[in-house]
């Protein structure tokens, strides 16, 4: 019998913000199709129905897990340092160790997904984050923090583009598929803000290693469920894998990772230079590559589809004008206005309110005016609520302003996140959803990772006139580079509807 299409579809909200799978299950999910005969028995679509609700659940849980990871350390460097007996300049490296693996290995994992199975490198994944998480709670030394680190930023860039190339192949184009993506979105971007919020709160109350020992009873739950619950995919047709251009641009996202983590102490730095030149290096190579392959990796005729390049385009910015500007607004917040810790949280707090909205509202708006005009939308609204920040004061009326600001730009921000996800993995076949999946991880590890150094880089530079007009400076090439998103949408993406 035919897999049903879910053209119609109520998606849940992982209960406890993802990390308790039971009241999803009892959510109203309606699949309804063509290819289901009158005479289908009910009890056979009632499980296929069930079984939908769950794999969703799943892949939420884990892809919301993954977003608190990359925040929730960040609170108790210190405290991490001082137990584990590392040097406070190699605090650092327990960010950065998970962030490069993170980021520079995605695209490789994209594509073996597409060619070993996508559920067989989550179950993988998860395991690999059960077993990377439970040693670095239990770390006492540097080494065995840091190789922890390390696993766990392979387990995320195993797990993230197996689980969204799950949703793109579960759910067909079509309003559940933007459905099921802006759920995604939108416990992904909260993810981000509660993965701070959570850190600080387990510092305090108990240990930051139970940051690590969180992931342990995620893992282990999600590995008791999915199997059973998640398809199997794989390429009919088992094609080599293309080493050559799997190592080349690999070490070129690692090459320009490390170059943007060292750019954030100066643009001009040795190490920040050769990091950006090598990944230059290393990219043309890879290009060059692949021209070549009879296997390719990434085959040229997709990066040059207007909607998968120019998706992931607008992919980059969008994550790397609002993970910026919440580095921007700290030191706004706190250094220029005066604001407490808590204040500033309770700031961060509505912006991440915004976003699950953006992220439940998005699916509407897209298939009210389609993808791209969603993505021209957003950044249209994100940039309006940017540019009066860089005028806010001291003063009640200016801190409701500047709340309501943040939650507008958070909402507008995942429209555009939405649009771009929905742009860069339409019109490919089932079998090249690993890849696709794969470049729009990319792009968004990438925004992640490039948009502080920046935005920092314009703060150092405006440092002779005081550190409220670098700030102010920083806020204006924000909203600027949110319009260069309309402009980028507008332009690249003006086929697409």
């Amino acid at each position: 019998m035919p897999r049903p299409r879910p053209d119609s579809l109520t998606l849940p909200l992982v209960g406890n913000a993802g990390i308790w799978l039971g009241p999803a299950v009892t959510a109203n999910v309606e699949i309804m199709t063509a290819t289901i005969t009158a005479s289908t028995p009910p009890t056979a679509e009632a499980r296929l129905d069930r079984r939908a609700r769950i794999a969703l659940a799943v892949l939420l849980t884990a892809s919301f897990t993954l977003a608190v990871d990359f925040s929730i350390l960040n609170v108790a460097l210190p405290g991490i340092g001082r137990d584990t007996g590392l040097a406070p300049a190699a605090w650092q490296w327990i960010a950065t160790a998970y962030a490069l693996c993170a980021a520079g290995f995605t695209l490789f994992f994209g594509r073996v997904s597409d060619l070993a199975g996508r559920r067989r490198l989550f179950l993988l994944g998860m395991a690999l984050l059960g077993v990377a998480s439970l040693a670095g709670g239990l770390a006492q030394e540097p080494v065995v923090l840091l190789a922890a680190r390390i696993a766990q930023g392979t387990a995320t860039a195993m797990v993230i583009p197996a689980a969204l190339s799950l949703l793109t192949t579960i759910f067909p184009e079509g309003p559940a598929r933007e459905r099921a993506l802006g759920l995604n979105g939108a416990l992904m971007a909260a993810g981000f803000t509660t993965g701070a919020l959570l850190g600080g709160l387990l510092t305090d109350l108990l240990s930051w290693r139970w940051a690590f020992f969180i992931n342990v009873a995620v893992a282990v739950v999600v590995l008791a469920v999915a199997p059973s619950v998640l398809p199997e995919n794989r390429a009919g047709h088992r094609p080599r894998l293309d080493v050559a251009g799997a190592v080349t641009v690999t070490l070129g996202q690692f090459a320009l990772v490390y170059g943007a983590t060292e750019a954030g102490q100066g643009w001009r730095t040795p190490r920040a230079a050769a990091g950006f030149a090598a990944a230059i290096v290393l990219f043309g190579l890879f290009w060059r590559i692949e021209r070549r392959a009879a296997e390719p990796l990434i085959a040229p005729a997709v990066l040059r589809r207007r909607a998968v390049a120019g998706g992931n385009l607008a992919g980059l910015l969008a994550f790397a004008t609002e993970t910026a500007l919440v580095f921007v607004l700290t030191l706004h917040l706190q250094e220029v206005l005066g604001w407490s810790p808590w204040a500033t949280g309770l700031a961060f707090g509505v912006l991440g309110a915004g976003t699950v909205l953006g992220g439940l509202l998005a699916p509407r708006v897209i298939g009210r005016i389609g993808s791209r005009r969603g993505i021209i939308a957003g950044f249209a609204v994100q940039a309006a609520a940017t540019f009066p920040l860089a005028f806010a004061g001291p003063g009640p009326v200016w801190a409701a302003a500047l709340l309501a600001l943040a939650f507008a730009g958070g909402v507008a921000n995942l429209v555009a996140i939405v649009g771009y996800v929905v742009t860069a993995t339409s019109g490919l076949p089932d079998r090249e959803q690993g890849l696709a999946t794969g470049l729009v991880t990319m792009s968004q590890q990438v925004g992640i990772t490039l948009g502080t150094p920046i935005l920092s880089a314009v703060v150092a530079g405006q440092s002779a006139r005081g550190l409220a007009a670098g700030v102010h400076t920083a806020i204006w090439v924000d909203g600027l580079l949110c319009l260069a998103g309309v402009a980028l949408a507008a332009t690249v993406l003006r086929s697409r509807s």
